[in-house]
């Protein structure tokens, strides 16, 4: 959906200085550890926030609806987990096949959160608290609390997102397909657009025809789809699977949608907002080893960015609707 001015700009140069931030940040890093921006290099801090960067696009749709969903990691955990043990039992399933059962069963889970939201009526952030617990203590009922290793694992089920093209892996190749996929299905289509009208104005929205309850129920189901997705990814190129992967991931999620400047009232943000943000806790989590600063101020660094881009964005929507109600009297 293409946002107009006042709005549009606003969007736009948000963008724009995250981006030169994060240039601005290599820049830096190069200067005291030059091999850090090698192109290699650069390559594997990608391949390392892929993950981040789908499971960031799809919670970006999830927002704009005026709704959260926390469940994203105990999502990937638990499908993580139903893979592996189903790679254990039936070792020559093709890792196609795997890749689709784990969107399968993350569609699954979306659409539990989705139905609750909509036809109960339950709050987003109140229905995913509750599945992120849920999905969770799967994890450990269907594992018995045991792991699962990389010598139980197949090759195959293994090498799939290591596999490369252009010296790029295919798990980085697969989060560029869904940026832009999200990109696309956000900007130029119906239901994309019918996104955005119900999370910037959902009274307004009924009143066009629409079902607010419908596409929040819509977002949940991509969102599990891309986190059950990610739940094989996962388990694959880390070769493991037990249950505290991921733990407090949709906490770096969320994060990266604030830092990309998706509003959490609704309505505002871009794929590229998104991305943007998922790059800068990427490289964070990177650099801060390697210009000698201890990873524990991760957090700390993580959590004061995050409380900065929330202020800017609630003064970036108060100019925004000062604006719109003085061209409103005018």
């Amino acid at each position: 959906m293409k946002i107009t001015s006042p709005l549009g700009k606003i969007i736009q140069h948000r963008e724009a200085l995250l981006g030169a931030i994060i240039i601005l940040m290599l820049i830096g890093i190069g200067s005291t550890a030059p091999f850090f921006v090698s192109p290699p290099n650069l390559a594997g801090v990608f391949d390392d926030t892929s993950i981040l960067i789908m499971l960031a696009c799809a919670q970006m749709l999830v927002i704009l609806t005026r709704c959260i969903d926390l469940s994203v990691a105990s999502n990937l955990a638990f499908t993580g987990m139903c893979v592996a043990l189903f790679n254990v039992a039936y070792p020559d399933t093709p890792a196609l096949v795997t890749l689709v059962m784990s969107i399968g069963i993350g569609v699954m889970l979306g659409a539990f959160n989705g139905l609750l939201v909509w036809f109960v009526g339950i709050p987003s952030i109140v229905v995913t608290l509750g599945t992120m617990s849920v999905y969770r203590g799967f994890v450990f009922l269907l594992s018995d609390g045991e792991w699962v290793n990389a010598h139980e694992m197949t090759p195959q089920f293994l090498a799939f997102p290591r596999a490369t093209f252009l010296d790029i892996t295919l798990l980085s190749w697969i989060a560029v397909v869904i940026a832009i996929a999200v990109y696309v299905f956000a900007r130029f289509t119906k239901t994309g657009r019918a996104i955005y009208a119900v999370g910037g104005n959902p009274k307004a929205a009924v009143y066009t025809g629409l079902n607010v309850g419908k596409y929040q129920f819509i977002t949940f189901c991509i969102s599990g789809a891309i986190a059950g997705m990610c739940g094989y990814l996962w388990v694959s190129r880390y070769a493991v699977a037990y249950v505290e992967v991921a733990v407090a991931f949709e906490l770096q999620v969320v994060a990266a949608c604030v830092i990309g400047g998706i509003s959490i009232a609704g309505g505002i943000g871009t794929i590229w907002g998104a991305v943007f943000g998922a790059v800068f806790l990427g490289l964070i989590k990177n650099a801060l080893p390697v210009v000698g600063i201890s990873p524990f101020w991760q957090l700390a660094i993580s959590g004061l960015v995050i409380v900065l881009a929330v202020i800017i964005n609630s003064r970036s929507e108060k100019r925004v609707g000062r604006r719109i109600l003085r061209e409103a009297h005018q």
